[in-house]
Parts: C-alpha cells; structure tokens; sequence
C-alpha cells in the first residue's frame, strides 16, 4: 500500500484508504500528514523532557503544536508545498526545544530514552518524502495499543481544532497544551492499555476544558447566541461566501468589506454566526448559502463570487470555482490563494478576494425562505422553565441529541428517517453540520417550542452538554442518564472524536453512534467501550426511533 489512512468514517471499506484518501488527499500528502504528527511528537517529548530542567511549555509553542495538529484533520489541507514547509518548521522548534534541554554540551542521561521522533531529522525534500512514506499508524504492531493511540491522536486533533479558533480570538490556556504534550508522549511511550485508556478518558476532560474555553471566547467576543431567521435567498450584489468555522476570520472579511457593495454569505458550519449578536449590525451579512460541506462542487460552482475556506472541509474541486477559491489559517489547496496570518495586530489582508468578488456576477438563487437557529445554552436556559414545565407536563417526552458530522454517504439518510419518524412530542437537539439532514424539515413546534434546537456549530455541542447539565439540576437527578434525553450522533472526522470524548468524560452513557463505529477501534477497544459506556452503533431508522421513545 501507498499510504494508510482510517481516520474519517467514509474510510474505504471502513477498514482503510490504502492508495489514495476518501477525501481526496494524495498518498503523498497523507504520509506527509502523518510525518508532520511524527514530528510534532518528538517536539512533545523535548517539552516533557524540559520540565525536569525548569523548562515549561510556552504560547508559541503550544500555538504551533495545535496548528500543526490541525492542519492534519480530514479535508483541512491538500497542500504537499504548505504541509512540507509545516514539517520543515516543526523540525525547528523542536531542535530548539532539544537544544534548551541538552544545554550546551549536548551530553545528556535523557539521550538514553529518546524515541526516533525526537532525534530524526532530514535536509532535503527526498529525504522528508521518503521518511514519510514509514512512520503511520501501522508502525504500531499491536491492534489494541495502536486504536488506543490513534483515538488519542484523534481527540487531539479535534481538541487541537476549537483550541486554535479560541486562540484566534486571544483565549489560550497553557494547560491545556501542556495535555497536548502529555498526551502526544503517551502515544509513543511504551505504556499498557489501562494507562492509554486513562488517558484516552484524560483527552475528554481536555476536550471539555477546550469546548468551555472556545465557548467563552466566542461569546465574550460577539455575545450569547440568540434565536435568530436566517434568509436563505440572495440578493443582486457581488458577494464573498464563507465557509469552515472561524469567527475571527468572518470578522475581519465583515469588517474588509463594510461599503465595498460586497456582500457576505455563510456556508455550511458558518451558518450559526447569524446567530451571534455582533455579527447582526452588518447589513451586508446577507443570509446562508447551501447546505452542508458535502454539497460544496454545486453550491461553489453556482454562487459565482469568491469562496473563503477557513477550516474543513475542503473536498476535492469539480467545475470552474478553483479560480474563485480562497484558503486561510490550517486550511490549504493546490491552486487555491493562500492568505496569510493576520499580523499581531488588525485583519489578514482581504485585498484580492474583495477585488475579485467586485467582477463576479451576483450568487444564483438556489433556495428561498429562512432557517431558524440559535439555541445555545444561554439561550435555553432563559427558558429553562418553560421546557421543564413541558417535560413535567408531558408535552415533552424526550430530548434527542441529533449533533455531528455530515457526510456523503446513502447510509446518512438515516438521520433524515429518524427526525420524520420521532414522535411529535420529541425535541432535537442538534449542533454541527449534521443538522443539515433534517433542519429545513418542516417538523413544527411544541407550545412555541420548536422541535429542531439548533445551539450552533460542532463545537457548541458543548451547549447541548452544559444543557444536559443543568436540566439534571433543574430536575433534581444525581445522573446525567436519568435524564429524557437520548443521544443519536453522526460523526465523520476527528473534531466529532473530541466531542465523543468529552461526552465520555462528563459521565453520558448510552450514545448511539454512526452511520458506523470507527474504522481505528479494534475490536478490543470497541468492546471496553461499549461495556464501559455502552456506545452502539445506529440500528435502521424505526427500531432505532422505538428504542428511543423506549429510553433504551
């Protein structure tokens, strides 16, 4: 095989891409992938090294380490050139971070205990390109420690994601990269199952913290999320659409374009920005675009005007919107302009996507009418005793938490099935883009309660946790399960493996997961964690539906 690669849930045969990715990544840049998580080990193991010399994990450091991770995730990044340069500083940061820790005479007892990912090192591209092709995930012999790894690795990816968009806005915590260090070495330390297993557990407290530290970033920085129409027409002016899911870079292309006569639309995870109150006083932010990331070829090629890809998911392009695509950030595609970082203070520079958004013609109308979202958990809560009083009543008899990933595949028409076949008196609770499978369902209300919560883009599935958390307390229960809230998730890349975690940490049982279990659980593992927190892979639509209004 050229290249092995099981991180995502559409993964050839839900076993393994072994010639060329699902997703559309070349062998060559998936090993170059797994070089650059090889390397930014081996700076883990020089930070954890350091702290037995009063060396400690700094900002930069840690920045660097999540952008690397992320750049890593399904669908953010294509691009050999940008994934290549990637490898080549992470080489660097961690020769300085070895050379703090052996000092000056480069003599040191740790030295003894280093693993290869921390003294490796290469000078030309052909060397870089011919490692890369020998340190993935099969380099690990045993099936069981080898799932336990690469869970980690995925939470951290995940994590490493939402830590990076928090960071973005200025909220960094310095703990929870040092996790990213001790997690990191774990994977490459020779520890038991028990211990990667606690650690997998220690990735989903991480993810709480990282969850709660983006949650506050965005609200401290554009307010709490409110119930919010989003239009889902167009109007007649050039426009930018903007997809991914980093507020700031939404942010600096609002404020760019403020009296350019550009308009701005959201697509896929960005639809929740309308739901911010800062981002309302711009009469230029005209409304969503589209559906979910999946649906990019169609929704791409018909809007006309300049794409922005903040994050994933990029899939590979058909048609002629190559020419109008922009990447930013983590993300990256052959042929696509970059645009860089922005400076330490004021915006990236916007300057080309406006200039070309001013020759394109208007977006095509593809949909009419609106959506409506909104429902994080400040925004419940204000309620809070309207929806127990429905739940007392019986009005409401469950809660479903429908959040993740979208995905290509037949098999997600599943969670369309479901949404149409719960019981009028069920609520969704939803965040992500799975939404898109049953969000323009018209599914009514219950007492002016709608039936689909929309709380927001996957990472405010945190909302729907702090949600769970706080009906506990309102009712009064010493156990987040005794709640009437079932939990149905789609998953598909490695920030739903961060959300899993987190949901493990915080004690929820009982998750229904699909359209498949992960291709990266080895039966072993699969079976300690269906025992321990009795995860379960989706059944079809109607026994699942049953099983649900049952509790079960």
């Amino acid at each position: 095989m050229s290249m092995f690669c099981f991180q995502c849930q559409e993964t050839a045969g839900n076993a393994g891409c072994k010639v060329k990715g699902v997703c559309g990544k070349t062998d060559v840049v998936a090993n170059l992938q797994d070089l650059l998580i090889f390397v930014t080990k081996g700076i883990a193991v020089w930070v954890e090294k350091g702290r037995s010399k009063g060396l400690f994990m700094d900002k930069e450091t840690g920045r660097f380490m999540t952008r690397a991770l992320f750049t890593t995730i399904t669908n953010a990044n294509f691009d050999e050139g940008m994934i290549m340069a990637r490898i080549k500083e992470a080489l660097g940061v961690r020769d300085v971070w070895q050379a703090k820790v052996l000092g000056s005479s480069q003599d040191c007892s740790c030295r003894l205990t280093t693993p290869e990912c921390a003294t490796w090192s290469a000078d030309t591209d052909e060397k870089i390109r011919a490692k890369a092709a020998y340190v993935g995930v099969l380099t690990t012999g045993n099936e069981d420690v080898r799932s336990l790894r690469e869970l980690i690795t995925y939470g951290l990816k995940g994590l490493a994601a939402y830590a990076e968009h928090a960071a973005e806005l200025g909220y960094e915590d310095l703990d929870i990269y040092d996790h990213v260090v001790n997690a990191l070495t774990a994977t490459v330390h020779e520890l038991t199952a028990d211990e990667l297993v606690a650690m997998t557990l220690k990735t989903g407290e991480y993810a709480v913290k990282t969850l709660a530290l983006l949650d506050k970033a965005n609200t401290s920085t554009y307010g709490n999320p409110e119930v919010t129409t989003v239009n889902l027409g167009v109007r007649k002016n050039p426009a930018i659409l903007i997809s991914g899911h980093d507020l700031r870079d939404l942010e600096d292309l609002l404020e760019e374009t403020k009296g350019s006569g550009v308009d701005v639309y959201t697509h896929s995870e960005m639809l929740p920005a309308h739901y911010y109150p800062k981002f309302k006083k711009y009469d230029h932010f005209v409304g969503n675009y589209g559906g979910s990331w999946w649906h990019q070829n169609d929704d791409f090629e018909n809007f006309n005007g300049p794409i922005l890809m903040t994050t994933n998911c990029i899939i590979p392009v058909k048609g002629t919107y190559l020419r109008r695509m922009f990447t930013t950030g983590a993300a990256g595609y052959p042929g696509a302009v970059h645009i860089t970082d922005r400076p330490t203070s004021g915006r990236k520079d916007l300057a080309a996507i406006i200039a070309l958004a001013k020759t394109c013609p208007s977006p095509k109308e593809i949909e009419t009418g609106t959506i409506v979202g909104g429902f994080a958990h400040a925004q419940i809560m204000a309620v809070a005793d309207k929806v127990v009083a429905a739940v007392k009543s019986g009005a409401i008899k469950r809660f479903v938490v429908m959040a993740g990933c979208d995905g290509r595949n037949k098999d997600r028409e599943y969670f369309t099935d479901v949404a149409k076949a719960l019981p009028k008196d069920a609520v969704i609770l939803t965040a992500g883009c799975a939404k898109y499978r049953y969000n323009k369902l018209n599914l009514g209300d219950i007492g002016g309660i709608p039936r689909v919560l929309d709380a927001g883009q996957c990472n405010d599935s945190y909302s729907l946790a702090v949600i769970a958390l706080k009906l506990k307390e309102a009712f009064g229960l010493d156990d987040i399960n005794k709640l009437p809230i079932s939990y149905d998730i789609a998953w598909y890349e490695q920030k739903a493996v961060a959300v899993l975690l987190a949901l493990l940490f915080i004690g929820v049982k009982h998750i229904r997961l699909g359209p498949t279990l992960p291709a990266f659980l080895s039966p072993g593992v699969a079976k300690v964690l269906i025992e321990k927190f009795d995860i379960k892979p989706i059944s079809d639509a109607p026994s699942d539906v049953k099983a649900i209004v049952a509790g079960v």
